[in-house]
């Protein structure tokens, strides 16, 4: 890379102290022009900041981060400015005139990526880090950037080289006096390192639930209380709540944050069958959010005796939340039928009172389910579907290398396929396609 970019790295807008990083080859050269002289390494000087024609632009903060030792592994400098307008734009001006470019989203961990100071997956904890909205998210993020989801992929990668390497000897030197149990040593790897994978695959809905939001679908008949119950859990008047049923059509969404994980909490369209279009797509939309959620809850009016609490549970799942509505109100006929069902499939059963505000013990034992279903096996676990996608693809290579281990230059080729899928997580193999994506989500300045 020749030219050499910037950017504001901190927030536009009024502020104390606005921060411009500089990278590539003439970030030096610059930094001497603007500052009088280069800084030590690594250390902050107070110096006055010119224009090419000598007019002072500022007193600032500067810092030096020769390459490699800098964040994108190239020449690298930092203005720590005023963080007025005026003096934002003329540095940016004098910065412009001295032929350094402004830097495309993501430019700088690109070219971190780019230089090996990043693997794909810090690069992926970065993106992860600046969206990060709760400590949860962020702890996972910088988990991440230290590298250790590119440490655990290491070490499965390294494992599958060192069964390479005993297949290619068996391949390689039939006659040789090998250890008689060479394949079946082998085999014994394979199965280890696959329930590793295993393990791997089955936390993986966790990183995801972590980084995007544990998902709670609120469902259940017209009239229910559901809309209600979405606007007392999230704290405001999302919702419409009318005494007229299918008056919510459309998944409404809120973000909520419980016990430091994200939650995207969903009212839904009341579950019945309905000759009004709109409203039946509004239907077909809450069967479809609430099949994708992690945890469903049905709320049952406990005062109703017209049996519309069956309408629409098809799709209940043992551990969901059972919420008996109205329970300041007597109990209706419905009651009895509906909780025998939902303890025979096994729900979690409440009693609450939207009117009353009585939703305290909902949301503590809401707290502890989405603290169980996202904490649980220890950090790092997948964070993104590419990372799924890979591991299976590795997972499948094993199946196929222990299925071949009778034919030991077909196993080795399954093993080596499975080593692939796993560098690719890491970038280091075929990722040309994903980071144009990638990167162009970034915020300018990182």
């Amino acid at each position: 890379m020749t030219d050499t970019i910037f950017a504001l790295a901190t927030a536009p807008g009024r502020g104390a102290v606005a921060v411009l990083r500089l990278s590539g080859p003439a970030a030096g050269q610059e930094l001497a022009a603007l500052a009088g002289a280069l800084p030590r390494p690594r250390e902050a000087a107070l110096r006055r900041l010119r224009d090419s024609a000598g007019a002072v632009l500022d007193q600032a903060l500067v810092l030096w981060f020769p390459g490699p030792h800098s964040y994108t592994g190239e020449d690298c400098a930092e203005l720590h400015v005023h963080g007025g307008a005026a003096v934002i734009d003329g540095v940016t001006r004098a910065l412009l005139a001295k032929g350094l470019r402004l830097a495309e989203p993501g430019e700088f961990t690109r070219r971190a990526f780019e230089n090996g100071k990043l693997d794909l997956g810090q690069a992926e904890a970065v993106a992860d880090l600046i969206d990060a909205e709760t400590e949860m998210q962020a702890r996972q993020a910088v988990d991440q950037l230290a590298g250790a989801l590119g440490r655990r992929h290491d070490a499965w990668r390294s494992g599958l080289v060192g069964i390479l390497a005993r297949l290619e000897a068996v391949v390689d030197f039939p006659d040789e006096e090998l250890p008689p149990d060479a394949i079946a040593s082998v085999n014994r790897a394979l199965r280890a390192l696959a329930g590793e994978l295993d393990d791997a695959l089955a936390d993986a809905g966790r990183g995801r639930r972590v980084r995007e939001g544990y998902r709670i679908a609120v469902v259940g008949a017209p009239n229910a209380g559901k809309s209600s119950l979405f606007n007392a859990l999230s704290g405001h008047d999302g919702a419409i709540v009318t005494a007229v049923p299918g008056t919510t059509r459309d998944v409404i969404e809120a973000h909520l944050v419980l016990g430091g994980y994200k939650v995207l909490l969903a009212d839904t369209a009341g579950l019945r069958e309905t000759a009004d279009p709109i409203e039946a797509e509004g239907v077909r939309r809450a069967r479809a959010w609430a099949d994708s959620a992690d945890l469903r809850l049905w709320v049952f009016d406990q005062a109703a005796a017209g049996g519309q609490w069956r309408d629409g549970i098809d799709q209940v799942r043992a551990g969901d939340f059972a919420v008996f509505n109205k329970s300041d109100l007597p109990a209706g006929a419905d009651a009895g039928a509906a909780a025998a069902f939902t303890a025979d499939k096994l729900l979690e059963i409440i009693s609450i009172s939207v009117s009353d505000e009585d939703i305290e013990p909902l949301l503590t034992r809401l707290t502890r389910r989405v603290m169980a279903d996202s904490a649980g096996a220890e950090f790092p676990a997948a964070t993104r579907s590419r990372h799924v996608a890979q591991l299976r693809s590795a997972r499948a290579g094993l199946d196929r290398a222990m299925a071949h281990l009778s034919e030991p230059e077909l196993a080795a080729e399954d093993v080596r396929l499975a080593a692939r899928a796993l560098e690719r997580i890491a970038g280091h193999l075929g990722v040309e396609d994903i980071l144009d994506d990638l990167f162009a989500r970034f915020c300018i300045g990182k």
